[in-house]
C-alpha cells in the first residue's frame, strides 16, 4: 500500500506540473521554481508534512520535495542557531543532493557529447 500511495502522490504532483505547462505559457524552468518555492512555503506553514506522511517518497523525491528539504533545514537550524540558521540551514540540509546533481551532471557532460539547440 505504501508504494501505491507514493505512486499516486508523485503522479498528482507531476500531473499538476504538466497541466501548468500545457494550459499556460509557463516553461519548465518556471514550473521548477514554482514547485521549489511552493514546497518551501507549504513546509513553513506546516502543511506539506501531511503530504509527506501520506505519500512518502512520492512527495519527497519530486522538485517540491527539494523545497520541503530546504524549509525543514532552515527551521531546524533556526531553532538551533537562531537567526543565522536562515542563511545556513537550507544548504546544510540539501548539500548532498546539490553535490550529487553537480557531480553527475559533470560526468554526463564528459561521457556524452552534448549538442545544444539554439
Amino acid at each position: 500500500m505504501e508504494y501505491i500511495r507514493a505512486f499516486i502522490t508523485g503522479g498528482i504532483i507531476c500531473v499538476i506540473a504538466q497541466i501548468l505547462m500545457d494550459k499556460t505559457k509557463l516553461m519548465p524552468a518556471r514550473v521548477l521554481v514554482i514547485y521549489v518555492v511552493a514546497g518551501t512555503l507549504l513546509t513553513g506553514l506546516g502543511l506539506y508534512d501531511y503530504v509527506v506522511d501520506f505519500g512518502g517518497a512520492g512527495a519527497t523525491v519530486p522538485l517540491i520535495g527539494f523545497g520541503y528539504a530546504l524549509g525543514n533545514g532552515v527551521m531546524e537550524e533556526v531553532a538551533e542557531s537562531g537567526f543565522l540558521g536562515i542563511l545556513t540551514g537550507g544548504m546544510k540540509a540539501t548539500a548532498g543532493g546539490i553535490t550529487a546533481a553537480i557531480l553527475f551532471g559533470y560526468l554526463a557532460a564528459i561521457i556524452f557529447d552534448p549538442k545544444a539547440e539554439i
